[in-house]
């Protein structure tokens, strides 16, 4: 049954970044990558708008080819290869968000999640790649920068020169029925999204933990593009900015807040906020002298002080936390080298030392790396 250009445009405008208009077309592996990136970002959608015309002579033509399958390679096309590195690096990140905590995740987890984004991308249209060996590359080049979020780039680069080596026009298949096609389709998108479905919804703290660490590696690849990651930082930054119009301030201590600082940590303007938030929990107004914030350190740590506060421990360690790292934050800001001579030392828990440390370290690498 032929296609036609009509429907299809109507398919586009009311369901194109969930592909419908590709389903339409018989365009699975397409539609597909359109349910998983949401169009492309939008910004595939939007340009299919001047290519549905050929993807619509393309279906029109399928059953000639099914016919007589073409033969030959597919011409080498800068934008298929582009598409196949940024896909590819799309899925190793989520597979990071979602999959880190797996063991061997950086030997197997994440080279399988990129070769098989960096293959679908492949297989798009009329054309397809060996999935044997752009998976095999994918694991052998898995061992650089093992344990380290920037792995995914030469996995995605080696994927996606093998997978545009060994390209080649689809073999003839015979026609499936609709109900098939979204059973596989169904399948497939269950198998991306069910894993950060669930680590969001059973495994919040850490999903945000991964999200901030991931973001965060992300942030740092622009190190060298300084316009270019300076984008990407205020495109990030913008859940928290909202996240505060809509919950006011949402405290120094907040474990939101301490998720997103690994991300922070690449942003310049977050040092003034983290700066103004140490303000608040010492009860300090901005400018306080070197005098002024250590009185205050010192008075606030002998109330909160855990030995003097047997009576509610938890509240006192919580608060005493609170005081100690912001205490850091502004001593590093005025004395970064000699501010940690000045920090208390108490008999606390295990688990109450760990977390200090934790948060006096990240108070020191946002310091020096701003």
């Amino acid at each position: 049954m032929a296609k036609g250009l009509l429907v299809t445009y109507v398919l586009w405008v009311i369901g194109g970044p969930a592909g419908l208009h590709h389903l339409y077309l018989g365009r699975d592996s397409h539609a597909l990558l359109w349910m998983l990136t949401l169009g492309g970002g939008g910004l595939g959608w939007l340009w299919e708008f001047w290519k549905l015309p050929s993807f619509v002579a393309q279906a029109n033509r399928a059953q000639e080819w099914k016919q007589s399958p073409r033969e030959g390679i597919p011409p080498l096309s800068p934008i298929r290869f582009t598409a196949q590195m940024i896909v590819g690096i799309y899925f190793g990140l989520m597979a990071l968000i979602s999959l880190s905590s797996m063991a061997n995740f950086y030997i197997v987890g994440l080279p399988l999640a990129v070769g098989l984004g960096v293959l679908l991308v492949a297989a798009v249209g009329n054309q397809t790649s060996d999935f044997k060996n752009t998976l095999g590359v994918a694991f052998l080049t898995s061992p650089i920068f093992y344990g380290r979020p920037i792995a995914i780039l030469p996995i995605s680069l080696a994927a996606s020169i093998t997978a545009q080596k060994h390209r080649r026009y689809k073999a003839s298949v015979e026609s499936e029925t609709l109900s098939v096609r979204l059973y596989r389709l169904g399948l497939a998108y269950l198998a991306f999204t069910g894993p950060l479905a669930y680590s969001a919804l059973c495994n919040t703290a850490a999903t945000l933990s991964y999200v901030a660490e991931t973001l965060g590696s992300f942030l740092s690849w622009f190190s060298f593009f300084p316009l270019l990651g300076h984008l990407m930082e205020s495109v990030l930054l913008l859940p928290y900015r909202i996240w505060c119009l809509l919950v006011g301030d949402p405290g120094f201590n907040s474990s939101y807040f301490q998720e997103w600082e690994k991300l922070y940590e690449f942003v310049h303007s977050f040092q003034d906020e983290k700066r103004q938030l140490a303000y608040q929990v010492l009860g300090l107004s901005e400018g306080a002298t070197n005098e002024e914030i250590h009185r205050s350190y010192r008075e606030l740590v002998k109330v909160w002080h855990p030995d003097h506060n047997q009576h509610q421990t938890e509240e006192a360690q919580r608060h005493f936390l609170e005081i100690q790292a912001a205490y850091e934050v502004l001593s590093q800001h005025r004395k970064p080298r000699a501010s940690r001579r000045f920090i208390t030392r108490v008999h606390l828990s295990p688990f109450v030392e760990e977390r200090a440390t934790k948060m006096l370290n990240l108070g020191s690498y946002s310091s020096t790396g701003a």
